[in-house]
């Protein structure tokens, strides 16, 4: 495993990191899954910031990222990406989780952040298919970590067994 690349398994809202993401829907109003689950731990000020972004730009467009503060988050702050619904395979799903990872990842960067934890994005309700979903998250944070000097480790956490069984094999490959 590379060394800026950690694998953790559990509740996303306890990990310490500058910066966690939540797989967030395009209105930003919390939701069901890790969404709700983020929106519940950090309290009221994460919906706040999530209200003022709404207001700005309307939401947040899937392949999209935003940041709003952590709350009572051990997270400095939250950056909302939306992930693609899986329907069918199409290239263009593929790419919009590819670059809901790798915008959270610019985001990150652009903020100062130096850790940053990942959800298994679309993988939830939204039934993007877990080992496509792992190996474009793994792939898209490699690449990413190449040439960028800001963010110094990323973590992936994964709530269930399977998601951390294919990020296992992913990452020690």
């Amino acid at each position: 495993m590379q060394p800026n690349i950690e694998l953790i398994q559990g509740d996303i809202t306890q990990v310490e990191a500058d910066a966690i993401v939540n797989a967030a829907n395009t209105s930003l109003m919390g939701g069901g899954g890790v969404d709700g689950a983020i929106h519940r731990a950090g309290g009221p000020a994460i919906l706040d910031d999530c209200r003022k972004i709404v207001a700005r730009q309307g939401g947040c467009k899937t392949g999209e990222a935003v940041i709003t503060t952590g709350g009572k988050l051990p997270a400095r702050y939250v950056i909302h990406t939306v992930g693609p619904v899986y329907n069918s395979g199409k290239p263009k799903e593929l790419e919009l989780l590819r670059s809901a990872y790798l915008n959270s990842l610019k985001l990150a960067a652009e903020n100062g952040v130096r850790t940053i934890a990942f959800p298994n994005i679309s993988t939830g309700i939204y039934r993007f298919p877990k080992d496509k979903a792992a190996e474009i998250a793994v792939s898209t944070v490699k690449e990413f970590l190449i040439d960028n000097k800001i963010v110094e480790k990323v973590i992936f956490v994964c709530f269930d067994d399977e998601n951390y069984g294919l990020y296992k094999q992913l990452l020690h490959n």
